[in-house]
């Protein structure tokens, strides 16, 4: 099958690699020269602008868009939809949000275009193992482009979800569900880290948990890769970025009235793994101070200082 694809970044790249390795036809767009060069290499066919690339492909055309979420995929969408024509396919495989997604499906059927929206996962090991798929939109637009779905998923790793907007909202949270997972086996890790008079090898028991237990995961798998590489994390800050999607399953879940705390607290212990320090912890230790006298540790040097009263305490 004949594909557009715009975008080729660490995403990107390796989806039209593994739909080459399946044998469809590429024609490839991204403003970064280099990444055009690695796939021409790959045997993609590269083209220099989106108009380049409609022109290029045979009505009805399918084009894939693999661009970051918000203001890119809007510009994006925005300037394809410009040059296609009505019964054309554009899929956005991209972390979109999913009211947006629904708001750019119904401008583009207005002109007879058709936008899927394609939660995608697998990050950079989908084109070894395949990527997870999760699709919204119309049913025929759905049937058109399944080949491509089919060639960049495993086996029994692509659906058709619902209608527009549910593939990215079901990906929305497949994201929040990660957060409370990574949290969860990191909060576990750490506390076998501390405890140092047992000198546990953390890679040994990622290997150990994955062999049967009821916490065997892919997580884990990759926990033992990265503990393999060095023991104790040393080399890696202790900063957590979110990309979106942990803030809109926390916002969904409050509008749907659905507790969520898990998830929602480890959005939360994201946030503090930016802070360099911690003004609530600094107000906890001067109240704990202020009403017990447990000394507060000096910001210079690291001493514990303890304050005289002249009060008592209430």
């Amino acid at each position: 099958m004949k594909i557009g694809f715009i975008g080729l970044g660490k995403m990107g790249g390796p989806m039209v690699q593994r739909l080459l390795g399946d044998g469809h036809e590429v024609m490839v767009y991204d403003p970064v020269e280099a990444a055009l060069k690695r796939a021409e290499q790959n045997g993609a066919s590269v083209v220099h602008s989106i108009e380049e690339l409609v022109d290029a492909l045979v009505p009805p055309r399918l084009v894939w868009i693999m661009v970051p979420s918000g203001d890119p995929t809007e510009q994006t969408i925005g300037h394809l939809s410009s040059v296609m024509d009505p019964g054309d396919v554009m899929v956005d495989g991209g972390n979109s949000f999913y009211k947006d997604s629904m708001r750019r499906a119904q401008e583009q059927e207005a002109k007879g275009i058709t936008l899927l929206d394609a939660g995608t996962s697998g990050g950079i090991w989908g084109l070894e193992i395949g990527y997870c798929l999760m699709v919204g939109g119309l049913d025929k637009a759905f049937a058109m482009a399944e080949p491509i779905f089919a060639g960049l998923a495993p086996a029994d790793g692509y659906a058709h979800v619902g209608p527009s907007g549910a593939g990215h909202y079901v990906k929305m949270i497949h994201n929040g569900i990660e957060y409370a997972l990574l949290q969860g086996y990191a909060e576990g890790l750490e506390i076998l880290a501390a405890k140092r008079d047992f000198d546990l090898d953390l890679e040994q028991i990622s290997h150990l948990w994955n062999q049967g237990s009821v916490i065997r995961s892919w997580l884990l798998e990759l926990a033992e890769r990265a503990f393999a590489k060095d023991p104790r994390l040393s080399s890696v800050a202790g900063y957590v970025q979110d990309s979106g999607e942990g803030r809109w399953t926390v916002a969904e879940a409050i509008e749907r009235n659905v507790p969520a705390p898990v998830i929602t607290q480890a959005l939360f212990e994201r946030f503090r793994s930016r802070q360099e320090e911690s003004f609530a912890a600094k107000v906890i230790a001067a109240l704990r101070d202020e009403f017990g006298g447990h000394g507060v540790k000096a910001h210079v040097g690291g001493g514990t200082i303890k304050h005289g009263r002249t009060t008592p305490h209430r």
